[in-house]
Protein backbone atom coordinates (compact mmCIF):
# COMPACT_ATOMS: atom_id res chain seq x y z
CA UNK A 1 0.00 0.00 0.00
CA UNK A 2 2.64 2.75 1.24
CA UNK A 3 5.02 3.35 -1.17
CA UNK A 4 8.91 4.51 -0.08
CA UNK A 5 7.59 8.49 -0.11
CA UNK A 6 4.16 8.68 1.18
CA UNK A 7 2.76 7.30 4.28
CA UNK A 8 -1.45 6.74 4.34
CA UNK A 9 -2.75 7.59 7.85
CA UNK A 10 -5.47 8.79 7.58
CA UNK A 11 -8.01 5.90 7.82
CA UNK A 12 -10.64 7.44 9.53
CA UNK A 13 -11.34 9.85 6.14
CA UNK A 14 -11.49 6.69 4.27
CA UNK A 15 -9.80 3.35 3.73
CA UNK A 16 -8.41 1.71 0.81
CA UNK A 17 -10.45 -0.63 -1.04
CA UNK A 18 -8.58 -4.27 -0.23
CA UNK A 19 -7.48 -6.03 -3.34
CA UNK A 20 -10.05 -8.81 -2.18
CA UNK A 21 -13.11 -6.58 -2.46
CA UNK A 22 -12.06 -5.56 -5.92
CA UNK A 23 -11.65 -9.21 -7.25
CA UNK A 24 -15.47 -9.79 -6.12
CA UNK A 25 -17.15 -6.52 -7.59
CA UNK A 26 -15.12 -7.01 -10.89
CA UNK A 27 -17.94 -9.39 -12.60
CA UNK A 28 -20.51 -7.33 -12.07
CA UNK A 29 -19.58 -4.46 -14.05
CA UNK A 30 -19.60 -6.60 -17.28
CA UNK A 31 -19.70 -10.01 -16.93
CA UNK A 32 -23.34 -9.45 -14.58
CA UNK A 33 -24.35 -6.90 -15.42
CA UNK A 34 -27.92 -7.50 -14.36
CA UNK A 35 -30.57 -5.11 -12.34
CA UNK A 36 -31.07 -6.74 -8.98
CA UNK A 37 -35.43 -5.92 -9.59
CA UNK A 38 -34.91 -7.50 -13.00
CA UNK A 39 -37.11 -10.68 -12.47
CA UNK A 40 -37.71 -12.16 -16.04
CA UNK A 41 -33.78 -13.27 -16.81
CA UNK A 42 -30.86 -15.02 -15.94
CA UNK A 43 -28.64 -11.93 -15.45
CA UNK A 44 -31.62 -10.34 -13.19
CA UNK A 45 -31.38 -13.57 -10.96
CA UNK A 46 -27.69 -13.33 -10.50
CA UNK A 47 -27.91 -9.64 -9.73
CA UNK A 48 -30.11 -10.13 -7.03
CA UNK A 49 -28.65 -13.29 -5.35
CA UNK A 50 -25.44 -11.66 -5.13
CA UNK A 51 -27.74 -8.69 -3.30
CA UNK A 52 -29.15 -11.32 -0.84
CA UNK A 53 -25.21 -13.00 -0.43
CA UNK A 54 -23.44 -9.38 0.68
CA UNK A 55 -27.00 -8.80 2.70
CA UNK A 56 -26.35 -11.73 4.51
CA UNK A 57 -22.61 -11.05 4.93
CA UNK A 58 -23.00 -7.75 6.24
CA UNK A 59 -25.96 -8.59 8.67
CA UNK A 60 -23.22 -11.39 10.24
CA UNK A 61 -20.58 -9.20 10.92
CA UNK A 62 -23.37 -6.75 13.01
CA UNK A 63 -24.83 -10.02 14.50
CA UNK A 64 -28.83 -9.30 12.79
CA UNK A 65 -31.08 -10.69 10.33
CA UNK A 66 -30.68 -9.81 6.38
CA UNK A 67 -34.06 -8.52 6.28
CA UNK A 68 -33.28 -5.50 8.96
CA UNK A 69 -30.34 -4.04 6.44
CA UNK A 70 -31.31 -1.16 4.25
CA UNK A 71 -28.63 -0.29 1.14
CA UNK A 72 -27.73 3.28 1.24
CA UNK A 73 -25.23 5.31 -0.75
CA UNK A 74 -23.54 5.69 2.94
CA UNK A 75 -23.75 6.73 6.11
CA UNK A 76 -24.34 9.98 5.88
CA UNK A 77 -27.74 9.09 4.00
CA UNK A 78 -28.60 6.23 6.46
CA UNK A 79 -28.32 9.35 8.91
CA UNK A 80 -30.54 11.27 7.32
CA UNK A 81 -33.02 8.43 6.80
CA UNK A 82 -32.67 7.24 10.42
CA UNK A 83 -33.02 10.75 11.77
CA UNK A 84 -35.97 12.60 9.47
CA UNK A 85 -37.58 8.94 8.73
CA UNK A 86 -38.36 8.87 12.48
CA UNK A 87 -39.17 12.13 12.60
CA UNK A 88 -41.68 12.41 10.08
CA UNK A 89 -43.18 9.30 11.02
CA UNK A 90 -43.59 9.14 14.63
CA UNK A 91 -44.25 13.30 14.89
CA UNK A 92 -47.57 12.48 16.17
CA UNK A 93 -46.36 10.83 19.31
CA UNK A 94 -43.43 13.83 20.01
CA UNK A 95 -41.10 15.95 18.09
CA UNK A 96 -38.07 15.56 20.32
CA UNK A 97 -35.02 14.25 19.61
CA UNK A 98 -31.93 14.05 21.92
CA UNK A 99 -28.55 13.98 20.49
CA UNK A 100 -24.87 14.69 21.66
CA UNK A 101 -22.59 17.63 20.57
CA UNK A 102 -19.83 15.63 19.29
CA UNK A 103 -21.63 13.84 16.73
CA UNK A 104 -20.89 14.10 13.04
CA UNK A 105 -22.10 16.81 11.09
CA UNK A 106 -23.89 14.45 9.19
CA UNK A 107 -26.15 13.74 12.05
CA UNK A 108 -25.79 17.57 13.30
CA UNK A 109 -26.64 18.96 10.38
CA UNK A 110 -29.97 16.40 9.79
CA UNK A 111 -30.81 17.56 13.41
CA UNK A 112 -31.21 21.16 12.29
CA UNK A 113 -32.97 20.90 9.13
CA UNK A 114 -35.39 18.42 11.45
CA UNK A 115 -35.76 22.41 14.02
CA UNK A 116 -36.59 24.53 11.02
CA UNK A 117 -39.42 21.86 10.08
CA UNK A 118 -40.81 21.98 14.43
CA UNK A 119 -38.76 19.23 15.54
CA UNK A 120 -37.13 19.84 19.35
CA UNK A 121 -33.51 18.77 19.38
CA UNK A 122 -31.53 18.56 23.30
CA UNK A 123 -27.52 18.57 22.25
CA UNK A 124 -25.84 16.98 25.21
CA UNK A 125 -22.55 17.89 26.45
CA UNK A 126 -19.35 15.22 27.16
CA UNK A 127 -17.12 15.25 29.63
CA UNK A 128 -13.46 16.54 29.17
CA UNK A 129 -12.66 12.97 27.25
CA UNK A 130 -15.43 12.76 24.96
CA UNK A 131 -18.69 10.66 27.36
CA UNK A 132 -21.67 11.79 27.66
CA UNK A 133 -22.89 12.05 31.57
CA UNK A 134 -25.93 8.75 31.76
CA UNK A 135 -28.13 11.00 34.14
CA UNK A 136 -27.78 14.15 32.28
CA UNK A 137 -29.44 11.42 29.37
CA UNK A 138 -32.07 10.40 31.56
CA UNK A 139 -32.60 13.88 32.35
CA UNK A 140 -33.06 15.20 29.00
CA UNK A 141 -35.43 12.42 27.96
CA UNK A 142 -39.27 13.33 28.02
CA UNK A 143 -42.94 12.03 27.13
CA UNK A 144 -42.74 13.61 23.77
CA UNK A 145 -38.95 12.29 22.88
CA UNK A 146 -39.33 9.55 20.07
CA UNK A 147 -35.68 9.32 19.32
CA UNK A 148 -32.09 9.28 21.07
CA UNK A 149 -29.15 9.55 18.56
CA UNK A 150 -25.42 8.57 19.86
CA UNK A 151 -22.29 8.07 18.17
CA UNK A 152 -21.16 4.33 18.94
CA UNK A 153 -17.12 5.72 18.03
CA UNK A 154 -16.27 9.18 17.68
CA UNK A 155 -14.50 10.05 14.61
CA UNK A 156 -12.20 12.34 15.84
CA UNK A 157 -10.94 10.89 18.92
CA UNK A 158 -12.00 7.50 18.70
CA UNK A 159 -13.83 7.50 21.99
CA UNK A 160 -16.77 4.58 22.37
CA UNK A 161 -19.54 5.63 24.18
CA UNK A 162 -21.26 3.25 27.11
CA UNK A 163 -23.77 2.19 23.91
CA UNK A 164 -25.69 -0.84 26.25
CA UNK A 165 -25.74 1.23 29.17
CA UNK A 166 -27.46 3.76 27.04
CA UNK A 167 -29.67 1.41 25.31
CA UNK A 168 -31.13 0.31 29.04
CA UNK A 169 -32.21 4.32 29.25
CA UNK A 170 -33.70 4.50 26.32
CA UNK A 171 -35.42 1.03 26.57
CA UNK A 172 -36.68 1.96 30.36
CA UNK A 173 -38.59 5.11 28.39
CA UNK A 174 -39.73 3.59 25.48
CA UNK A 175 -37.54 5.60 23.36
CA UNK A 176 -35.60 4.67 20.03
CA UNK A 177 -32.31 4.13 19.74
CA UNK A 178 -30.24 5.28 17.08
CA UNK A 179 -26.28 5.15 15.98
CA UNK A 180 -23.90 6.06 13.99
CA UNK A 181 -21.46 3.37 13.56
CA UNK A 182 -19.56 4.38 10.91
CA UNK A 183 -16.13 4.10 12.29
CA UNK A 184 -16.88 1.59 14.62
CA UNK A 185 -18.69 -1.75 12.15
CA UNK A 186 -15.58 -3.51 10.88
CA UNK A 187 -13.32 -2.09 13.63
CA UNK A 188 -14.84 -3.45 16.72
CA UNK A 189 -17.47 -5.74 17.64
CA UNK A 190 -20.89 -3.47 17.34
CA UNK A 191 -24.07 -5.35 17.94
CA UNK A 192 -27.38 -3.45 17.51
CA UNK A 193 -29.61 -6.16 19.20
CA UNK A 194 -26.77 -6.66 22.07
CA UNK A 195 -26.60 -3.21 22.73
CA UNK A 196 -30.28 -2.47 22.49
CA UNK A 197 -29.73 0.05 19.08
CA UNK A 198 -33.24 -0.08 17.23
CA UNK A 199 -30.85 2.04 14.20
CA UNK A 200 -27.59 1.97 12.99
CA UNK A 201 -25.71 3.89 10.17
CA UNK A 202 -22.22 2.45 8.67
CA UNK A 203 -20.48 2.71 5.41
CA UNK A 204 -18.29 0.53 3.37
CA UNK A 205 -15.35 2.51 2.72
CA UNK A 206 -14.50 2.90 6.10
CA UNK A 207 -14.13 -0.59 6.27
CA UNK A 208 -12.10 -1.20 3.02
CA UNK A 209 -15.27 -1.62 0.63
CA UNK A 210 -16.25 0.99 -2.18
CA UNK A 211 -17.12 4.56 -1.48
CA UNK A 212 -20.71 4.93 -2.51
CA UNK A 213 -22.41 2.42 -0.50
CA UNK A 214 -23.65 2.13 2.88
CA UNK A 215 -26.37 0.48 5.04
CA UNK A 216 -29.24 1.22 7.66
CA UNK A 217 -29.82 -1.28 10.21
CA UNK A 218 -33.85 -1.00 10.97
CA UNK A 219 -34.87 -3.80 13.71
CA UNK A 220 -37.84 -5.49 12.33
CA UNK A 221 -38.96 -6.49 15.89
CA UNK A 222 -39.39 -5.65 19.63
CA UNK A 223 -40.43 -3.09 18.61
CA UNK A 224 -40.99 -3.36 14.38
CA UNK A 225 -39.40 0.35 13.61
CA UNK A 226 -41.14 2.50 11.11
CA UNK A 227 -39.53 4.94 9.06
CA UNK A 228 -40.91 7.67 6.26
CA UNK A 229 -38.98 7.15 2.94
CA UNK A 230 -36.74 9.91 1.75
CA UNK A 231 -36.00 8.98 -1.69
CA UNK A 232 -39.13 7.86 -3.53
CA UNK A 233 -39.46 6.32 -6.81
CA UNK A 234 -40.08 2.49 -6.80
CA UNK A 235 -40.75 0.88 -3.64
CA UNK A 236 -37.21 -0.88 -3.16
CA UNK A 237 -35.16 -1.73 0.27
CA UNK A 238 -38.80 -1.94 1.49
CA UNK A 239 -40.14 1.07 0.67
CA UNK A 240 -37.72 2.52 2.81
CA UNK A 241 -34.93 3.49 -0.04
CA UNK A 242 -35.88 3.53 -3.51
CA UNK A 243 -33.09 3.46 -6.64
CA UNK A 244 -31.61 0.90 -8.30
CA UNK A 245 -29.23 -1.10 -6.46
CA UNK A 246 -25.52 -0.69 -6.82
CA UNK A 247 -24.83 -4.47 -7.18
CA UNK A 248 -21.01 -4.25 -8.05
CA UNK A 249 -20.69 -1.56 -4.88
CA UNK A 250 -23.04 -3.49 -2.37
CA UNK A 251 -20.91 -7.27 -3.74
CA UNK A 252 -17.99 -5.00 -2.61
CA UNK A 253 -19.24 -4.43 0.98
CA UNK A 254 -20.40 -7.84 1.44
CA UNK A 255 -17.18 -9.03 1.08
CA UNK A 256 -15.13 -6.32 3.25
CA UNK A 257 -17.54 -7.39 5.86
CA UNK A 258 -16.79 -11.06 5.72
CA UNK A 259 -13.22 -10.08 5.62
CA UNK A 260 -13.75 -7.78 8.97
CA UNK A 261 -15.62 -10.78 10.82
CA UNK A 262 -12.83 -12.92 10.10
CA UNK A 263 -10.04 -10.72 10.78
CA UNK A 264 -11.35 -7.83 13.11
CA UNK A 265 -9.83 -9.10 16.48
CA UNK A 266 -5.97 -9.55 14.98
CA UNK A 267 -6.33 -6.57 13.28
CA UNK A 268 -7.52 -3.91 16.22
CA UNK A 269 -4.84 -5.72 18.87
CA UNK A 270 -1.86 -5.04 15.92
CA UNK A 271 -3.00 -1.68 15.56
CA UNK A 272 -3.47 -1.22 19.25
CA UNK A 273 0.08 -2.01 19.44
CA UNK A 274 0.99 0.26 16.70
CA UNK A 275 -0.80 3.29 17.73
CA UNK A 276 0.53 2.99 21.24
CA UNK A 277 3.76 3.02 19.97
CA UNK A 278 3.26 5.89 17.65
CA UNK A 279 1.72 8.32 20.82
CA UNK A 280 4.49 7.15 22.89
CA UNK A 281 7.26 8.10 20.66
CA UNK A 282 5.54 11.42 19.88
CA UNK A 283 4.83 12.38 23.83
CA UNK A 284 7.77 11.28 25.23
CA UNK A 285 9.78 12.99 22.41
CA UNK A 286 7.89 16.47 21.72
CA UNK A 287 7.46 19.25 24.11
CA UNK A 288 4.33 20.37 25.21
CA UNK A 289 2.63 17.86 23.14
CA UNK A 290 -1.17 16.45 24.84
CA UNK A 291 -3.08 13.22 24.02
CA UNK A 292 -6.61 14.93 23.96
CA UNK A 293 -8.21 11.90 25.07
CA UNK A 294 -7.77 9.38 28.34
CA UNK A 295 -5.18 7.18 26.85
CA UNK A 296 -6.75 4.20 29.44
CA UNK A 297 -10.16 5.60 28.05
CA UNK A 298 -12.53 3.18 26.08
CA UNK A 299 -11.39 4.22 22.48
CA UNK A 300 -10.79 2.69 19.09
CA UNK A 301 -7.51 0.73 18.63
CA UNK A 302 -6.13 2.77 15.76
CA UNK A 303 -6.93 6.47 16.25
CA UNK A 304 -5.49 9.02 18.02
CA UNK A 305 -5.91 13.30 18.70
CA UNK A 306 -2.39 14.82 19.48
CA UNK A 307 -1.94 18.69 20.49
CA UNK A 308 1.54 20.01 19.55
CA UNK A 309 1.11 23.75 22.05
CA UNK A 310 1.55 26.49 19.49
CA UNK A 311 1.94 24.69 16.35
CA UNK A 312 -1.35 25.47 14.01
CA UNK A 313 -2.03 22.03 12.92
CA UNK A 314 -3.10 23.24 9.46
CA UNK A 315 0.49 24.56 8.47
CA UNK A 316 1.80 21.55 9.92
CA UNK A 317 -0.51 19.23 7.51
CA UNK A 318 0.77 21.61 4.72
CA UNK A 319 4.46 20.64 5.11
CA UNK A 320 4.18 17.06 5.40
CA UNK A 321 1.60 16.82 2.28
CA UNK A 322 3.94 15.17 0.19
CA UNK A 323 4.92 12.68 2.23
CA UNK A 324 2.13 12.29 5.04
CA UNK A 325 -1.62 12.00 4.69
CA UNK A 326 -3.41 13.01 8.40
CA UNK A 327 -5.97 15.55 9.51
CA UNK A 328 -6.99 17.98 11.70
CA UNK A 329 -10.59 16.41 12.36
CA UNK A 330 -13.46 14.90 9.84
CA UNK A 331 -13.11 14.48 6.59
CA UNK A 332 -16.00 16.06 5.65
CA UNK A 333 -14.95 19.25 7.28
CA UNK A 334 -11.73 19.62 6.32
CA UNK A 335 -12.15 22.43 3.90
CA UNK A 336 -13.47 24.46 7.25
CA UNK A 337 -10.28 26.50 9.32
CA UNK A 338 -12.89 26.60 12.27
CA UNK A 339 -11.60 24.19 15.02
CA UNK A 340 -12.91 21.08 15.69
CA UNK A 341 -16.57 20.97 17.11
CA UNK A 342 -15.79 17.56 18.90
CA UNK A 343 -12.56 19.28 20.93
CA UNK A 344 -14.50 22.15 21.55
CA UNK A 345 -17.44 20.56 22.71
CA UNK A 346 -15.11 18.29 25.28
CA UNK A 347 -13.71 21.82 26.83
CA UNK A 348 -10.16 22.49 24.59
CA UNK A 349 -10.04 26.15 24.04
CA UNK A 350 -9.99 27.29 20.50
CA UNK A 351 -5.61 27.13 20.31
CA UNK A 352 -5.49 24.15 21.49
CA UNK A 353 -8.16 22.42 19.11
CA UNK A 354 -6.12 24.71 16.05
CA UNK A 355 -3.43 22.82 17.36
CA UNK A 356 -4.25 19.07 17.29
CA UNK A 357 -4.11 16.22 14.58
CA UNK A 358 -6.00 13.50 14.40
CA UNK A 359 -3.94 10.34 13.04
CA UNK A 360 -5.77 7.04 11.84
CA UNK A 361 -4.34 3.56 11.48
CA UNK A 362 -5.12 0.61 9.21
CA UNK A 363 -4.81 -2.61 7.29
CA UNK A 364 -1.85 -1.78 5.49
CA UNK A 365 -0.11 0.33 7.68
CA UNK A 366 3.31 -1.26 8.83
CA UNK A 367 6.07 -0.51 11.49
CA UNK A 368 8.29 0.99 9.43
CA UNK A 369 5.32 2.98 8.55
CA UNK A 370 5.19 4.61 12.56
CA UNK A 371 8.70 5.06 12.74
CA UNK A 372 8.99 6.96 9.62
CA UNK A 373 5.57 8.95 10.64
CA UNK A 374 7.02 9.75 13.81
CA UNK A 375 9.87 11.05 12.83
CA UNK A 376 8.46 13.56 10.04
CA UNK A 377 6.04 14.91 12.59
CA UNK A 378 8.46 15.35 15.05
CA UNK A 379 10.89 17.31 12.50
CA UNK A 380 7.93 19.50 10.91
CA UNK A 381 6.68 20.24 14.69
CA UNK A 382 10.35 21.33 15.61
CA UNK A 383 10.53 23.52 12.40
CA UNK A 384 7.18 24.86 12.68
CA UNK A 385 8.03 25.99 16.63
CA UNK A 386 11.57 27.31 14.78
CA UNK A 387 9.88 30.39 12.81
CA UNK A 388 7.05 30.69 15.55
CA UNK A 389 7.36 33.53 17.78
CA UNK A 390 4.78 32.89 19.90
CA UNK A 391 6.74 30.03 20.62
CA UNK A 392 9.90 31.77 21.30
CA UNK A 393 7.60 33.88 23.70
CA UNK A 394 6.52 31.01 25.76
CA UNK A 395 9.74 29.15 25.86
CA UNK A 396 11.35 32.62 27.17
CA UNK A 397 8.41 33.25 29.31
CA UNK A 398 6.78 35.78 28.20
CA UNK A 399 3.39 34.57 27.64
Amino acid sequence: MNNEHFIYLDYNATTPTDPKVVEAMLPYFYERPGNAASRSHAWGWMAEEAVDQARKQIAQLIGVEAEEIIFTSGATESDNLALKGVYEMYHRKGRHIITVKTEHNAVLDACYAIEKKGGEITYLDVDQHGYINLEDLKAAIRPDTVLVSIMWANNETGVIQPMKAIGEICEQHGVLLMSDATQAVGKIPAYPGEAGVHLMAFSAHKMYGPKGIGALYVRKRHPRVKLAAQIHGGGHEKGMRSGTLNVPAIVGFGKAAGIALEEREQEAARLFELRNRLEKTLLNTVEESYLNIDQAAARLPHVTNIAFRHVEAEGLMISLKHDLAISSGSACTSASLEPSHVLLAMGLDEERAHSSIRISLGRFTQEEDIEKAAQKIIAAVKQARSISPVWMMFKEGLI
